[in-house]
C-alpha cells in the first residue's frame, strides 16, 4: 500500500503491478476507449493539465519534478499526485527517453462540430508526431475545431498529446468521415491541399471554411478531392517530391489566415 502523508499527497517509490498494467494498458486506444482515459507524459503538459483543472485523476513524478512544482501540485485538490522513482517512471512511459512527470486524465466528452471560422480536416494522418504538430499549429493560428476521419492516429495516443505541447487542452478534436462531412457542411468553402492545386500565393485570405490534410504518402482520397470546392497547393521550387503533412499545414495557414 501506497502511505498516506499529512498533505493528503501520497509518496511511495512503488506502484503495485495493477497500476503499472492499468497504466501502460492505456498506450493503446482500444483500452483509452474502454476506460474513458488517457495517459499525458512531458514536463510541461502535466504542468498545463493542472493549471487548467480538466479531469486529472493522478499523476505520478520524480521528486525532483514534485519539487520544482510543489505549489502546482498542493492546489491540484481531488489529484492523488504520487512520488515514483525513475524506474518506475519508466516503466510507465511509452517513450524511450521518459520525463520527469505523467499524468492521468479523463477524455474529454465529443464535442459536435460547429460551422464557424476556419477549421482543419485530416485524412488518415497516421504519425503522432504529425497530428500532435497540427492540432499545435491549429492552436497557434487560433483554429478550435480539428475534424479527423476514424483511420487518423488517436488524439490521445501519448506521442501525439506530446507533440501539441498543451495545445489538445484548447482544440477540439471531432471524428467524422471527411467525404460525409464536406457534403453536410457544403455550405463551407474547402481548400483541399494537394500537388495540383491553385497556388497559395495567389488565393485571397480566407475568414471561414475547412482547410483539408491528406495522408503523410497517398494525400487526400479522390472522394474528398472530388468534394472539395478548391484545390491548392504550395508552389515548390526545389526538388522535394512532397511536404511532410505537419509542415504543409502550418504554411497553408500562415498563408491563408494572416
Amino acid at each position: 500500500m501506497l502511505a498516506e502523508c499529512r498533505n493528503s499527497r501520497r509518496f511511495d517509490p512503488m506502484l503495485s503491478k495493477a497500476q503499472i498494467k492499468y497504466i501502460t494498458g492505456l498506450q493503446h486506444k482500444k483500452y483509452r476507449q474502454k476506460f474513458g482515459q488517457f495517459v499525458a507524459e512531458g514536463d510541461k503538459i502535466v504542468q498545463e493539465l493542472l493549471g487548467a483543472g480538466v479531469g486529472v485523476k493522478a499523476v505520478y513524478a520524480t521528486q525532483e519534478w514534485l519539487l520544482d512544482n510543489r505549489e502546482l501540485a498542493e492546489k491540484a485538490t481531488g489529484v492523488d499526485v504520487l512520488e515514483v522513482s525513475a524506474e518506475v517512471l519508466k516503466q510507465l512511459s511509452s517513450l524511450s527517453a521518459p520525463n520527469r512527470a505523467v499524468a492521468l486524465a479523463d477524455m474529454p466528452p465529443a464535442r459536435d462540430f460547429v460551422p464557424e471560422g476556419v477549421s482543419l480536416a485530416l485524412e488518415t494522418i497516421q504519425d503522432p508526431g504529425n497530428l500532435g504538430t497540427i492540432i499545435r499549429i491549429a492552436d497557434w493560428f487560433g483554429i478550435r475545431q480539428v475534424v479527423c476521419s476514424p483511420d487518423c492516429v488517436d488524439a490521445f495516443n501519448a506521442k501525439t498529446i506530446q507533440a501539441t505541447m498543451g495545445s489538445f487542452l484548447r482544440v477540439s478534436v471531432i471524428i467524422r468521415d471527411i467525404p460525409q462531412f464536406l457534403e453536410k457542411h457544403a455550405s463551407l468553402p474547402s481548400y483541399a491541399a494537394t500537388l495540383h492545386g491553385k497556388d497559395i500565393t495567389l488565393t485571397k485570405k480566407i475568414d471561414s471554411g475547412i482547410i483539408l490534410i491528406g495522408n503523410e504518402s497517398r494525400g487526400l482520397s479522390d472522394e474528398t478531392l472530388r468534394r472539395s470546392s478548391h484545390h491548392i497547393t504550395i508552389p515548390r521550387i526545389g526538388q522535394a517530391e512532397s511536404l511532410n503533412a505537419a509542415v504543409a499545414a502550418g504554411i497553408i495557414c500562415g498563408r491563408l489566415l494572416i
